[in-house]
């Protein structure tokens, strides 16, 4: 007998694993709000998120490993539900294709940011800032900023899309119903963020760069949490 499979192709039996990896992806990339209790010497206002991973951070091996962790679950959990999704012509609807592959995306370079991280701190370290402008850090200072953007990328499409996938095809209750002040908020913290930066680079201080891009990752958690309860609410129905 053929498994029971919902409009949005997940059975009650894949639906429970794809939860739950996508659950603990969410409480893993959580992992940075540690620096509230641990000493790691940066101020959250005005760092990078990756800073407390660098190599030369005393505790950058712990952020190292959730990170690794978080990418990893994410990536299984997407690659799970999109290939429950092509495997079912009645489901494979363009959105929801393309938001799974998203948050696929997002964890395959969440992992990869892992084993590419910075050497040191450019936001407090003036040395390290004028190496990494001129060229003279490790190779995996520009590596890393690509896999970082790829990351941020395929959370953006996957919150899109699949925000945009619950409400046109009645699917994730919870998803469709809080999905878009999330996406809205999510895009407002990207702006802001991607503006710090500029500035930052361009020499004019950071403009409280650590705190939009720590509000940027918690918004991604947030709505990752948000996917995993929709998912394991609709599984069961």
């Amino acid at each position: 007998m053929c498994p029971q499979v919902s409009p949005h192709g997940l059975s009650p039996r894949t639906a429970w694993p794809v939860a739950t990896l996508i659950g603990l992806a969410a409480a893993a990339y959580t992992a940075w709000v540690l620096e509230v209790v641990l000493s790691t010497g940066l101020n959250p206002i005005e760092t990078y998120v990756s800073e407390l991973a660098a190599q030369d951070q005393p505790l950058g091996g712990l952020f190292r490993a959730t990170d690794f962790t978080a990418g990893l679950l994410a990536f299984s959990g997407g690659l799970l539900a999109l290939s429950r999704l092509l495997k079912y012509a009645e489901s494979r609807r363009a959105w929801a294709v393309i938001g799974w592959a998203g948050v696929a995306l997002f964890g395959a370079a969440t992992a990869a940011d892992a084993w590419l991280p910075l050497s040191c701190q450019p936001t407090v370290d003036p040395e390290c800032a004028a190496r990494e402008t001129a060229g003279l850090v490790p190779a995996t200072h520009q590596a890393h900023a690509v896999s970082s953007s790829l990351a941020m990328t395929g959370a953006l499409v996957g919150l899109v899309a699949l925000t945009v996938a619950a409400r046109r095809y009645g699917w994730f209750a919870p998803l469709a119903r809080y999905g878009p002040a999330l996406v809205a908020l999510e895009l407002l913290a990207t702006v802001w963020t991607l503006s710090a930066i500029a500035l930052f680079t361009a020499g004019r201080g950071t403009w409280a760069l650590g705190a939009g891009q720590r509000l940027q990752v918690l918004l991604v958690a947030l709505w990752l949490g948000l996917l995993a309860y929709s998912v394991h609410k609709e599984g069961r129905t």
